[in-house]
């Protein structure tokens, strides 16, 4: 199997070290973060938001809440990859392009969000788990979508929730899951580490 994507799965690396004289455009922020917003979300929440940091204030503040982590203050951009607590109540207004498009019909809307409400309502620790999850598979999205555009990306999990939140103005129901800082990286990066062999990790039943 040979093609883009599985070459570009092969490929990506984890960028830690950033050429400092290159910066990117507007224009390629908008990219990625469009692309990461093609990844899955259940029922179609959509349930996430992206701070792009781009500014050396924004930076600094961000750095000061992550463990002082260089890559903050040296990549182009580091984004706050925000999941929103799942709430059926957003859904209406999520599902109205798909029944505009003409390929939902209007009546399923209903069950959704009923669906959504059975499995969301009242149950904190499902709506905080799909925030996780949502913000994640933009991520890694977001991983892929910069490996096209000739960037490096490295993930951060080395931060202070709480300071985040505080610091860049998050919601009662916003959770920051992820930090990605995104630029071009220098050859000194390291190539991809070698993964774990299948007999290790894959059972067939």
């Amino acid at each position: 199997m040979s093609n883009a994507i599985s070459s570009a799965i092969r490929a990506r690396r984890t960028t830690v070290l950033f050429d400092q004289d290159r910066d990117i455009t507007d224009d390629q922020v908008n990219e990625l973060i469009e692309l990461a917003t093609r990844a899955p979300t259940a029922f179609n929440l959509q349930n996430w938001r992206f701070i792009a940091v781009r500014t050396p204030e924004a930076k600094s503040r961000l750095r000061a809440v992550a463990w002082d982590q260089a890559k903050i203050t040296e990549a182009p951009v580091t984004f706050i990859i925000v999941g929103q607590l799942a709430d059926e109540k957003t859904l209406p207004a999520r599902l109205k392009p798909a029944v505009d498009a003409g390929f939902m019909p209007p009546a399923m809307v209903d069950g959704w969000v009923a669906g959504a409400g059975s499995l969301y309502a009242g149950q904190p620790w499902r709506q905080r788990d799909e925030a996780v999850r949502s913000a994640s598979f933009a991520a890694a999205t977001l991983f892929y979508a910069a490996h096209e555009m000739g960037l490096g990306s490295g993930p951060m999990i080395g931060f202070d929730p709480e300071g985040v939140a505080q610091a860049f103005g998050l919601g009662a129901d916003e959770v920051p899951v992820v930090l990605v800082a995104v630029g071009y990286g220098t050859p000194d990066n390291w190539p991809q580490k070698p993964r774990r062999p299948l007999s290790e990790v894959l059972s067939a039943v």
